[in-house]
């Protein structure tokens, strides 16, 4: 065994469950890729202040949880927490507003980052696949993203999740609101760290999970009450678009999200199967963000979707997903018909055909139990008195159906039995 094991609140992907994660990557991709969006990837690692500014200073993601770092030279940096403010960073950087019409869309998977405490479905090393369109202001943005999600959960064969939906409001309506939740909050009876909190972006207290603190927000005044005319005008917008397209939605008017660059449109996707760490994905909208990280005011929405909580949730409702195999075709050579068949191998790989080969110089039965644990469909067998007559025996691994085939037409006939 070896002496080093993966870091605590990490894990490794390694087959045959690592395609489950690749299933839903593509799953969750693949209505994105359909409607405009292009792929971004950034570096795994950033400048601290890009998170400081951007998801803000008073977040326990900032303020506990990211992993940071000194280079030799004197930069700080950071593990990235969260895909939105790297993503905006590259698109600023790239020009991308300036290429044409607005907006940039743009989707990303990748790892990213957290100091937390470990434990199922919350993990210190995540995969999150995301989405980001930048530098539009339209309702009907914020439904495209909601309903493509809805798209890709329903895709995998999710059936148990809800959507959590809310309007944070913007920098015309959401200061009266903060004024007058920090009057409430400074009436209750709140530690130190939650009092400071409060101070700095109070919405962050609503979404406080201790049940002493949420047993005092009752009768806390909300942000409903508080929204401008173009605010609610802008949200009822949201939620008739998503309502045409058929996606059920619940109203949540204490639904923050931990981030602070959200305004307006925000949302979350929860399965109730995952017990306390029941959020699968969420997002919303970021008007402001691009500015706070030194760009031009560019109104932008997006989401993230976690890939570990989807494999969850798909676990928690017993969804198979529908993988194939790794091996099509299993060649297995005897005597001395190993380079004819290493080649066969070879030529079905260049025709599209997974294959491979049993190594080792292991004998017939050893052989075939190689081609029954790869889950081929079909064995070819050949020996030297197979080559000398041109021929291999084509092996149907579900019904042990056996027949020669002219080693000239395999590569044609698989093809066509595989199609």
């Amino acid at each position: 065994m070896s002496t080093f094991k993966a870091p605590k609140g990490t894990y490794d992907l390694i087959p045959p469950y690592s395609a489950k994660y690749l299933a839903v990557r593509d799953a969750i991709s693949g209505p994105l890729r359909l409607s405009g969006y292009g792929y971004v990837e950034t570096p795994g690692f950033e400048d601290v202040d890009l998170f400081a500014r951007g998801v803000g200073e008073s977040t326990d993601i900032v303020t506990k949880e990211m992993y940071t770092l000194t280079t030799k030279g004197g930069a700080n940096l950071a593990l990235r927490p969260e895909g939105t403010a790297s993503v905006l960073r590259a698109a600023l950087e790239a020009n991308l507003h300036k290429a044409g019409g607005l907006p940039v869309k743009l989707w990303y998977s990748g790892s990213y980052y957290r100091y937390e405490r470990p434990q199922k479905g919350r993990y210190r090393h995540f995969s999150q696949v995301g989405a980001e369109a930048i530098g539009a202001e339209d309702p009907a943005l914020d439904a495209e993203l909601i309903i493509l999600a809805d798209q890709a959960y329903r895709t995998l064969g999710l059936r148990n999740f809800r959507i959590l939906l809310n309007s944070l409001g913007d920098k015309e309506c959401r200061p009266v609101y903060r004024e007058a939740l920090q009057a409430f909050l400074r009436g209750l009876d709140l530690d130190a760290e939650t009092v400071r909190r409060a101070e700095i972006n109070p919405l962050r207290v609503l979404d406080d999970k201790r049940p002493e603190v949420q047993k005092q927000l009752v009768g806390a005044p909300m942000l409903r009450d508080y929204l401008c005319d173009a605010c609610k005008a802008y949200h009822e917008e949201v939620r008739t678009l998503i309502t045409a397209a058929g996606v059920a939605f619940e109203d949540d008017e204490k639904l923050v999200r931990g981030l602070d660059y959200y305004t307006r449109t925000t949302f979350e996707f929860v399965h109730d199967g995952l017990g306390s760490q029941s959020a699968v994905g969420g997002g919303g909208r970021y008007d402001g963000l691009s500015e706070m990280i030194g760009g031009p005011a560019l109104p932008s929405v997006g989401w993230a979707l976690g890939v570990d909580r989807t494999v969850l949730a798909l676990d928690a409702e017993g969804v198979e997903l529908d993988i194939p195999p790794t091996t099509s075709v299993f060649a297995v050579a005897l005597g001395e018909a190993k380079p004819v068949l290493f080649g066969l191998v070879t030529e079905l790989r260049k025709a599209g055909v997974a294959a491979d080969i049993s190594y080792g110089g292991k004998g017939l039965k050893g052989a075939m139990k190689d081609a029954n644990r790869s889950g081929a469909r079909f064995a070819v067998v050949a020996g030297d008195r197979d080559l000398a007559e041109g021929v291999v025996q084509l092996k149907d691994m579900e019904s042990g159906e056996q027949s020669p085939v002219a080693l000239t037409d395999v590569v044609a006939l698989l093809r066509t039995k595989l199609a």
